[in-house]
């Protein structure tokens, strides 16, 4: 089973997105908010576009609205791709 890490979070993110150049990606962003790290809505909708094409999965808007920070979101993934495989 394929698994989503914070590696694949930033890839998806600066590929769709891009990064703003105050922020520093590799500093430790799992618990921070998307919004302070210069994701607006509008990106995490292309994000979560990509992931869902890149992994073959479904999320859905009102949880994906709730995943406001990277941890939240890899997590997220991560459980459909679980569900996705058994």
């Amino acid at each position: 089973m394929p698994q989503f890490t914070l590696t694949d979070l930033k890839r998806i993110l600066l590929e769709g997105a891009g990064a703003d150049e105050s922020v520093d990606l590799d500093a430790e962003i799992l618990d921070t908010e998307f919004e302070q790290l210069g994701y607006e809505s509008l990106a995490l909708l292309e994000t979560s576009s990509r992931i869902e094409r890149e992994y073959a999965i479904a999320l859905d808007e009102s949880v994906l609205s709730d995943a406001t920070t990277p941890r939240a979101l890899i997590d997220l993934v991560n459980t459909h791709l679980a569900a996705d495989a058994v």
